[in-house]
């Protein structure tokens, strides 16, 4: 690991202050994966900004919505009973996303900033990772790629998101809160990931120096039913080959008034499937109209030489998602 100085912020503006001095400097909560990043050289901060004392682990509910510190772990938002009551799916995903003691560790925001398990990115002995250092290539695309995305890839970059819960906020329309040296801001989940286009190493809208310091949440409606399922290798700590979050409200003879979908394990970024909400809003529940939704989610897909089974998985889970929630299997 190369040397670093560490610094230890107990104010919001001290954090900023010390991310100004120094712009190869990085942020650090719950570390989880950007330790293991750094012991592998592919992240090389001069200098960490512990954020861990800062006064930003709250959760409060507040006008039809829960605003979550960025320092809340994992197992605590899971454990909160607006989330267990409110936000199941949300609690599942985060659930099924760790082990307890990563969940006990994990921040939120950190969470949401997690950077790809692609196998290229991840070793620096491999010179093609766009993602890494731009311009580089991309191995992923000429070599194994079985777990890579189909949705929203580019020439330049398959690399997969691996969050879980991403998925099931981008689907409730979740917004970030922001702070940094001009101020603070608001940006939707929905439009805070960048698909990777031509700079695939610019993975979000942080600005140099920026701190997440919330994640607001909508409540969903009182009479919505939710679902999230994870489909992997294996059951123990694994991330998605392909997941579907999904919450509707259904109306008299299972119309879906209202629906909600995000995919997960199949692309660049958590995926706000637009067109699959688009034709179940509206409609009765049945197989053929789910099948529809499944086929509108994932048009566009881009298989590589080993992950076009992704295509078809993607469909199946959403449909089995769909079934589940709405408990309408014909």
């Amino acid at each position: 690991m190369r040397p670093f100085e560490y610094v230890r912020a107990r104010e919001v503006s001290t954090a900023l202050a010390e991310a100004a001095a120094d712009e190869s400097g990085d942020y650090l909560a719950g570390g989880t994966t950007q330790l293991d990043l750094m012991k592998d050289g592919v992240l090389r901060p001069s200098r960490l900004i512990d954020i861990t004392r800062l006064p930003l682990r709250g959760i409060e509910e507040r006008q039809g919505a829960l605003v979550v510190g960025a320092l809340v772990t994992m197992e605590e938002l899971a454990a909160n009973p607006v989330v267990v009551r409110r936000l199941p799916f949300v609690r599942e995903a985060l659930l099924r996303s760790a082990s307890v003691q990563l969940r006990n560790m994990a921040t939120i925001g950190g969470n949401l900033l997690q950077r790809t398990r692609c196998r290229y990115f991840r070793d620096p002995t491999v010179e093609a990772c766009n993602k890494r250092e731009r311009g580089t290539g991309c191995a992923a695309i000429t070599r194994s790629n079985r777990t890579h995305a189909v949705l929203g890839t580019s020439p330049h970059c398959i690399a997969t998101h691996a969050s879980d819960v991403a998925v099931a906020l981008i689907a409730m329309g979740a917004v970030v809160h922001i702070i940094g040296a001009h101020g603070r801001r608001e940006v939707a989940l929905t439009g805070f990931y960048r698909t990777p286009g031509d700079t695939p190493d610019v993975e979000n809208e942080l600005r140099p120096g920026e701190l997440i310091t919330a994640v607001e949440i909508p409540l969903l409606p009182v009479d919505a039913r939710s679902e999230y399922l994870k489909v992997r290798d294996r059951t123990s700590y694994e991330f998605a080959l392909a997941s579907a979050a999904v919450a509707v409200v259904l109306g008299e003879d299972d119309v879906m008034r209202w629906a909600r979908v995000g995919l997960g394990g199949v692309a660049t970024v958590p995926w706000r499937a637009l067109e699959a909400e688009a034709v179940l809003t509206g409609n009765r529940a049945s197989s053929e109209v789910f099948t529809n939704a499944a086929r509108a989610a994932v048009a566009g897909a881009e298989p590589r030489s080993q992950n076009a089974f992704k295509i078809e998985l993607a469909q199946r889970t959403l449909v089995r998602t769909l079934q589940t929630v709405t408990g309408v299997s014909s």
